[in-house]
């Protein structure tokens, strides 16, 4: 878990409510969890890339290449 986090708020002309945690980490979402509901629904969620830093996440990258023969030929 990071030293100590910052939650930053910003409102809207049109009353949209902006939620950033600068120096979060996993415990984030729950941290703000509380707060979200409170204020209202969450539309939508963008995870910063300090959610992912840590041994629990592991990225693998899975490529495949499908070939397709036509009867053409």
């Amino acid at each position: 878990m990071a030293d100590y986090q910052t939650i930053e708020y910003r409102i809207g002309k049109d009353g949209k409510i902006t939620e950033r945690v600068l120096n979060g980490d996993t415990n984030c979402t729950e941290m703000t969890l509380e707060i979200e509901r409170a204020i209202g629904t969450v539309e939508s969620q963008k995870l910063l890339p300090d959610y992912y830093e840590g041994d629990e996440f592991l990225m693998v990258e899975d490529t495949q290449i499908r070939q397709v023969k036509s009867d053409d030929g």
